[in-house]
This record gives structure tokens, sequence and C-alpha cells, in this order.
């Protein structure tokens, strides 16, 4: 590997272990040259992706472009890396398992907004203004109308479960009685 401080050949690897979702091996290493530290990941790739662009160009396919993309929209928001990782990792491995070698730009832009959909909803918007490349404010309120409508239709079908009509719902808890302490 080489270092991406002198650009030295022979790094030594100091550290390995798996990554928190076990989905990488995640390996410190030591470049004896100019004493650099640095970390790397070893991932599975089931195959070569090559992602065929709108414009019929083709270039392969780049997890650390994904990863980026998804990372932009998610800019503080309230999210964790851990499930970052998993959502960049769960979408790179539906790709790869499609038996196909080539994918469109247009599906990885599907698979991020499905998965950001269900993640957060700024996140989506953000995601989706630049994906579907919004112009005016009616792009905007036509998505929020999607969302809101989708989220109406989740709460919905919640209150019409038949699981739940049988448990009366209770506003606020009964009140309690302060104890008294007997001297």
């Amino acid at each position: 590997m080489r270092c991406p401080y002198c650009g030295g050949l022979d790094t030594q690897v100091k550290d390995s272990r798996p990554s928190d979702d076990s989905s990488a091996i995640r390996r410190r290493r030591i470049c004896p040259d100019c004493g650099g530290r640095f970390t790397t990941f070893e991932r599975v790739q089931l195959r070569e992706l090559i992602v065929v662009k709108r414009s019929g160009r083709k270039v392969p396919f780049d997890r650390d472009k994904l990863q980026r993309s998804v990372e932009t929209a998610l800019r503080k928001r309230p999210v964790e890396p851990e499930r970052i990782e998993r959502l960049v990792s769960g979408i790179t491995r539906r790709l790869e398992s499609t038996g196909e070698a080539e994918v469109t730009s247009e599906a990885i832009g599907e698979a991020v907004m499905e998965g950001l959909k269900g993640l957060d909803d700024v996140a989506y918007v953000r995601f989706a203004s630049v994906y579907k490349n919004f112009r005016e404010a009616r792009d905007f309120e036509e998505l929020l109308g999607h969302l809101a409508a989708g989220a109406a239709q989740a709460a919905g079908a919640d209150e019409a479960s038949p699981a739940d009509a049988s448990v009366p719902i209770d506003p606020a808890p009964p009140a309690r009685r302060p104890r008294s302490r007997a001297s």
C-alpha cells in the first residue's frame, strides 16, 4: 500500500480488525520511510461495476463517491456514522448482487433516494433537489407533497391496525399522589 504522505511503497500493517458492521477490515498502517500512520479499509467486491451515465458515458463504480454524496445530503443532520455506512454498504451490495456488470446512474440515484427517505426526510429532499435538478420552488412543493402524503398514509395505516383497535389509548398517565413521610 502506497503511503499517502511520502509515496513510499513499503508500508507495514500494525493492526487489523473488522469494522463495526463487519463489512470491511480496518487496517492501521505505518510507513517506515517517513513514520506516517494511516488507516485503510478492505472490502469484499463481488464484481467490477460500470456506471452508465445519462450521457451514455461509462465510468467505474466509485463507492467513495457514493459515500460522499450520502454524507453531503446528511451534513449537519442527527444521523450516526454507522447508519450512513450501513446505507452505503447496503446500496453497494444490492447493486453488485443484481448480476449485471453495468448499472445506470438513475438506478443508483433511486436507490440512494429510497435509502435516505427511510433515514432522514431533510437529507432525502436535499439529495432529490440535486438529483432531480430542481429549478423552482414548485419542484420542492411537489416533492414535499408526496412526502406528506406518504407520511399521512403510514399514520393512517397505523391507526387502522386491527391489532391496536382493542387497546384504548390513554392520552395521559394517571396522576400519582406524593408519598407522605412518616416521621
